[in-house]
């Protein structure tokens, strides 16, 4: 029997992968890095961290502690390893790791070497005697949710993309994602969308499993804003899901963000969606914005029993990414 766990079940560490100079963050590396530090110490309070990164001991140094950290230098093209790090699986009540084939969103990026994370990272031990599998197949960490019990939660412009495997029908993506990741089911969003969003609409910056039958979803309450129509729909379809037992979700709407623009007055894509779960915490995406503070209300009400931490992420969202896409985690 083969599962994929949910996000917020126990797990071994999270992986990071840090900017460097030869990254797109080479303009304003020292900003850059700040909010990957927070982010760091913030799941280090209270599990191992990974981090993945081109000069280990410069690295080391931005740190006053290094207490459940781990430094791992490896070649990397860009950040976002949720998108490229390994996607945990439960098979026959043991852990094992995929390695899918990660191709820069559809070929929009150089990505060679991001794509041979993995086996890099599984040869070095870090990792111990978990089994890897690599699966040729293209398949972004950030595209799907699970609910730990057979249910996946999707976006067909992402995963029937032509630019992913050729174009599948959902048929066909079904499939893989039952016989890869043991789905029994799943739930494809077919509207929503982010302005400055690279990724073809992955999930995790419009709708998330939070448990087994509660979704927060990105809602937009402005009709002058370019994303009401698209919310809407993704809203209306929402409400027509059910749980495996046939009962609606519980739903919970997170504020559309105060847009934020680029220098050249391009919207960028804040969303609050792009949220971490660990052992302990939640940790999530801030815009010094002043929907910030109703998000983290609803944070604290959706998740009483962890500690909610706000990180800044003003700077992720310039390179198209923010916190979750800039994480992975590792199932124990």
């Amino acid at each position: 029997m083969i599962r994929m766990p949910a996000e917020w079940e126990d797990q071994r560490a999270v992986l990071l992968s840090f900017p460097h100079e030869n990254s797109d963050w080479a303009d304003d590396l020292q900003k850059a890095l700040t909010p990957f530090i927070r982010l760091a110490q913030a799941i280090a309070y209270s599990q191992p961290v990974y981090i993945v990164c081109k000069d280990k001991e410069a690295i080391k140094e931005l740190f006053c502690s290094h207490t459940n950290m781990s430094f791992i230098e490896l070649p990397t093209n860009d950040t976002w390893i949720r998108d490229y790090g390994y996607i945990s699986i439960e098979e026959d009540g043991e852990t094992k790791l995929l390695d899918f084939t990660f191709d820069g969103w559809g070929g929009k990026f150089e990505a060679s070497l991001d794509n041979g994370v993995n086996k890099l990272l599984h040869a070095k031990g870090y990792l111990g005697t978990t089994p890897m599998r690599t699966v040729d197949y293209v398949l972004e960490g950030g595209s799907i949710e699970s609910d730990g019990e057979g249910t996946i939660l999707t976006t067909s412009e992402c995963l029937c993309n032509p630019n992913r495997n050729g174009g599948k029908t959902k048929e066909e993506v079904e499939t893989v994602l039952k016989e890869q990741l043991g789905a029994t089911r799943i739930l494809w969003l077919d509207h929503g969308y982010l302005a400055g969003d690279d990724t073809d609409s992955h999930v995790d910056t419009l709708a998330r499993l939070v448990t087994r039958d509660t979704i927060a979803y990105v809602s937009c309450e402005d009709p002058e804003d370019e994303h009401y129509e698209e919310l809407k729909k993704m809203e209306e379809q929402l409400r027509s899901f059910r749980t495996a037992e046939g009962n609606p979700y519980n739903l919970v709407p997170l504020p559309m963000s105060t847009p934020k623009y680029d220098e050249e007055g391009n919207r960028l894509g804040a969303t609050y969606a792009n949220f971490l779960i660990t052992n302990k915490s939640v940790v999530y995406p801030t815009y010094s914005v002043p929907t910030d503070k109703e998000a983290h209300e609803i944070f604290k009400a959706t998740f009483p029993d962890r500690e909610i931490i706000p990180i800044e992420c003003s700077k992720l969202i310039e390179q198209g990414g923010s916190l979750h896409c800039s994480t992975m985690q590792v199932r124990r």
